[in-house]
């Protein structure tokens, strides 16, 4: 049986929940998802978009195109990063939560950090993070 994950933004008005589990677990550096979570980071993983599902709050989702082919969505109340997406190529059928905003615990097999070459000057990842492309 496959585990369903549930997760909502910082004020509740957008709850969701994934039938798959994620995977590509991600902790990218690039200058947009930094500005984005405000963060030395953001963590992201990927399921397939048919595995998402808006539970309530769909009208609270806004999209803002970050580049010709990504589209990143946030709660209009409390502005919380929930998505991001392709709208072309090899992954245009993926989506990508904010894994910061799953309600349920998940606990990745495998993640990486990437972008590094992108990190900001005062951070230093521990001995442990792996690092890769």
């Amino acid at each position: 049986m496959t585990k369903v994950y549930q997760g909502s933004c910082v004020c509740a008005a957008v709850t969701y929940e994934l039938s798959a589990t994620p995977t590509a677990v991600s902790h990218c550096h690039c200058r947009q998802c930094r500005k984005g979570h405000g963060a030395a980071f953001a963590s992201y993983g990927s399921v397939p978009r048919n595995a998402l599902r808006i539970l309530s709050g769909a009208t609270s989702i806004r999209t803002y195109a970050s580049s010709q082919a990504v589209s990143r969505e946030f709660c209009t109340h409390c502005g919380s990063t929930l998505f991001w997406s392709r709208s072309q190529g090899e992954f245009a059928d993926w989506v990508s939560i904010a894994l910061g905003t799953l309600d349920t615990t998940f606990i990745p097999e495998k993640q990486k950090h990437v972008h590094v070459d992108s990190a900001v000057y005062w951070y230093a990842p521990s001995k442990s993070c792996s690092q890769g492309g």
